[in-house]
């Protein structure tokens, strides 16, 4: 049986953006099956004690900067440290990797895609035209994917729920991938730890 990794994100992290491609290549080389659940990590972050960036210490938000230039060079993965578009609102977007996700398409995929365009492109998550281009990108069409499909409020209900399961199983940051057991790996950086994990499973 295939092992299934929970994969809690949200579009607009750039941990989860350098972490997305590597995590697929990880998935793959083991076998395991993604099951991608985009969460609000605003409610997460005040339920854990976390604090968003506006509101760090001038030395974590240093430090922050200093650590996305070193694994920008580590993984060769282009990425804009100071986006135009960071934050902004990725509603509709979250609404489309659902979709997919329901459809059975690759939302792991789209997901990256849709973070490309805010970390390198120089795109917002607001603009619909960034949206399709994004899923075009992966494979899909934006349009196809809500044609007939949930509605927004149905689509942003489960986003809650998603975001409400992330904290019952201890997830306090993005991105978390969850193993079956309940073991968290925290952040793009413990990667290689989770690879290690999925081998002994094997």
């Amino acid at each position: 049986m295939p092992v299934t990794i929970d994969y809690y994100m949200t579009l607009t992290s750039p941990w989860t953006y350098l972490g997305s491609a590597p995590f697929a290549g990880i998935a793959e080389r083991n076998g395991a099956t993604v099951n991608i659940k985009p969460c609000k990590f605003g409610p997460i972050f005040e339920q854990t004690g976390g604090l968003p960036l506006p509101k760090r210490s001038p030395q974590r938000r240093a430090y922050r900067m200093m650590e996305l230039k070193r694994w920008r060079e580590v993984l060769g993965i282009p990425i804009n440290l100071e986006p135009k578009h960071f934050p902004c609102d990725d509603a509709a977007a979250t609404r489309l990797v659902i979709a997919a996700k329901l459809q059975g398409k690759n939302a792991h995929r789209l997901s990256l895609e849709l973070s490309r365009a805010v970390w390198e492109r120089e795109e917002t998550l607001a603009d619909p035209i960034a949206i399709s281009s994004a899923a075009q990108r992966a494979g899909l069409d934006a349009a196809e994917l809500r044609a007939g499909g949930p509605s927004d409020a149905e689509l942003d209900k489960l986003h809650e729920k998603f975001t409400q399961e992330a904290l019952s199983v201890g997830v306090f940051g993005a991105p978390s991938y969850v193993l079956p057991s309940g073991e968290i790996f925290w952040g793009q950086d413990r990667l290689e730890l989770l690879e290690r994990a999925l081998k002994k499973l094997a």
